[in-house]
Formats: C-alpha cells, sequence, structure tokens
C-alpha cells in the first residue's frame, strides 16, 4: 500500500515527509536526479514505464512539492473514477512542476480540477503546494492542497501543513489503520528525537523504521494473488509478494528532457548508465507490470527553517529485481529553497482543513 505521512511537529524542520511506493518490482523507473523542462529545475525520480515519464513525487528548486499515491477504485461500472486510466496520475505530477512560475498553488488547483486534469486518470491523491515560509508567521509554512479524483470544486479542497504540531496521512485506500499506525509512529519518533536531541541522520534512520514497519498478514496457501493484494492495506510496508519474471525489455537509463548526467535505473547509485544521444528519448516498455510486487522505493524529505532540503531516496531493489540491502540503495541530495524568504504571488494563507 503506497503511504504518505506529512508532519510539522519536530521544532528544527518545518516539514518532514515520508513515502512509501508500493509497485512492481521490475517496473522500470530512474533513480532520483535533477532534470529541467520549462525552464524548471526539478528532482525526482520517473517512470519510464509510461509514454508520459511522470513521478510519484519531487520537488523543484523554486519549492514546487507533489506527492501521489493512487486510489484503488473497486467498482468497475464507474466510468466517472476508472479503475485503470488511459492517462498517467505521474503526469499530473509534472504538470506543476512545470508550470507558469507565478503560478500558484490555488490556480494550480482550479487549472486541474476545472480542466482536463483528472479526467481520465484511475484513483489517486496529490499533494501539492510551494514551499515558503509564511507571511504570517515565522513558525509556520504556507498550506500544502490535497487534490483527488473525487474533489469536487477547487474550494472544497483540503488544505494542510500550515499549522505547526500537526501529522496528516494518506494512502491509496479508504482502509485507516496503516494510516493510523503511521500517525502514531511518526508523532512518537519526533518527540522522542527531539527530548533525545538526535540529529539528522539518526532522525532519518527513525524514519525509514516507520517506513519498513510491516503488519501483512501471512498469505493462506490457497489465496490466489489476485485476492491477496487487498491484504497490503493492511501494512505500511509491503515485502515482496507474487513470482519473479523476467520483464519483455529493459529500458535506457533516464537522461531524457535535458537531465543532467547521473540518472540511473532502479538500484544504486554505482549501477552503470546507458548514455543517450541528444536525440534519443526511451520509450514506453511493456510487460512489466507482472511478477514480483512490493515496496520499490522509500523517500523522505526535511526542509528546515532556512529553506534548505534534504531529499533521501532508497531503492529497496536492483533492475533484475535483486533485494538491495538497507542504505545500499541511498541517494541524497541537499540544496536551498530558492524564493524560501520571498514574496511569490498566490502564497496568502488559506483555509485550513484537517485530515
Amino acid at each position: 500500500m503506497c503511504i504518505v505521512l506529512i508532519t510539522t511537529a519536530h521544532p528544527d524542520y518545518s516539514l518532514i515527509l515520508l513515502d512509501n511506493r508500493d509497485e512492481f518490482i521490475l517496473r522500470p523507473t530512474s533513480r532520483p536526479h535533477w532534470w529541467s523542462s520549462h525552464n524548471q529545475q526539478i528532482l525526482s525520480a520517473r517512470d519510464l514505464q509510461r509514454e508520459e515519464q511522470g513521478t510519484w513525487m519531487g520537488i523543484t528548486k523554486t519549492g514546487n512539492l507533489a506527492v501521489l499515491t493512487n486510489y484503488r477504485e473497486s467498482d468497475a461500472h464507474d466510468n466517472l473514477h476508472p479503475i485503470i486510466g488511459k492517462m498517467s496520475r505521474g503526469g499530473m505530477v509534472t504538470a506543476w512542476f512545470t508550470g507558469a512560475e507565478d503560478e500558484s498553488t490555488e490556480e494550480f488547483v482550479h487549472r486541474l480540477l476545472e480542466g482536463e486534469g483528472v479526467k481520465g486518470v484511475g484513483g489517486f491523491s496529490l499533494v501539492c503546494g510551494k514551499l515558503r515560509k509564511s507571511k504570517q508567521s515565522e513558525q509556520e509554512l504556507e498550506p500544502l492542497a490535497i487534490v483527488s479524483n473525487r474533489s469536487g470544486s477547487p474550494d472544497d479542497v483540503p488544505w494542510i501543513a500550515g499549522k505547526r504540531g500537526e501529522v496528516y496521512g494518506l494512502s491509496n485506500t479508504y482502509y485507516d489503520d496503516p494510516v493510523k499506525m503511521g500517525k502514531e509512529r511518526i508523532t512518537t519518533v519526533v518527540e522522542e528525537a527531539v527530548k533525545a536531541g538526535l540529529g539528522e541522520q539518526e532522525l532519518v534512520d527513525q524514519l525509514f523504521g516507520i517506513l519498513d514497519t510491516n503488519t501483512l498478514p501471512p498469505q493462506r496457501a490457497d489465496e490466489p494473488f489476485e485476492e491477496y493484494t487487498y491484504q497490503l492495506r493492511k501494512s505500511i510496508f509491503c515485502p515482496c509478494i507474487g513470482k519473479k519474471e523476467a520483464p519483455k525489455a529493459t529500458p535506457k537509463a533516464d537522461k531524457i528532457a535535458a537531465a543532467t548526467p547521473g540518472a540511473v535505473l532502479n538500484g544504486t547509485n554505482r549501477d552503470s548508465e546507458v548514455e543517450l544521444e541528444q536525440d534519443e528519448t526511451p520509450g514506453p516498455v511493456e510487460g512489466v507490470a507482472t511478477g514480483i510486487y512490493g515496496t520499490q522505493r522509500q523517500t523522505i524529505l526535511l526542509v528546515d527553517w532556512e529553506g534548505n532540503v534534504s531529499y533521501i531516496e532508497r531503492s529497496l531493489w536492483d533492475m533484475e529485481g535483486n533485494p538491495i540491502g538497507r542504505g545500499k540503495g541511498d541517494m541524497k541530495f541537499d540544496f536551498k529553497v530558492e524564493g524560501w524568504n520571498g514574496e511569490s504571488k498566490g502564497n496568502e494563507a488559506h483555509p485550513l482543513a484537517m485530515l
């Protein structure tokens, strides 16, 4: 079960965000890297299977943040909320990253819901916003919006993370137990870390421990794979399930959209790259929505009160579907948000809605 946990409770950080991406292990996915599009510098991993080559989480140098979870629709006859969409959910994240520089979060929400942005995709929840210190308080952030395929009017969209001491959770299902457990655990970890005076690395280790929480019931001997997948909603972490199958094709390393050198596929940052020519763009790869399934990537985002960002992604599997030891598949990026303290269009305070 994909899950996102967000807290504003740590005094040293304006925002802490945790994310587990559950996916077919062999789905071709780049490692996080800086790439550029529409004059925006974007840090994210990218899905190489879909033509849109979008992402589930990322951030721009100017502080545009987005994280996406899918939502498991179950009614095959609901045409307004398709189980499988024709368009990639990740394309919505890219749309936020590559919008006009002065587009506010509120304007993007209107663009997404009033246009074609949420039509033709499967179920989703999208957290998005501009990381900026609040104009109203030195110890608050400008809030983030939560948009979904079930959002009504843009005016009904909830806004979160604009207050201190809060914790929020999102998953891909209505099943609340893992989200409740995750919120309780991240609250405890932050309280204990503050009390013990833990440094960043010690805190990160504790946060990865939350993402590793496995409460998945064991699979019955007679339980089909498709039926067992419904149990995934009962755990924060998903160990690998299913049978290993080789993909029909292996994509080249992701170096598209003017990405800077250094992008690699599933695995560690020591994996070899495949250089692309200037005009060469890898296309979608078929036949990888099979095989073993589980938590493929884990990401932690820390943002302090000076706008310094630490972005850590942990890969748990290499591109052949072999497990990677904890920490050996980590990549870390540190940078400062441009415009953290400056004036920015559309960053007025919004009504907050608690989850």
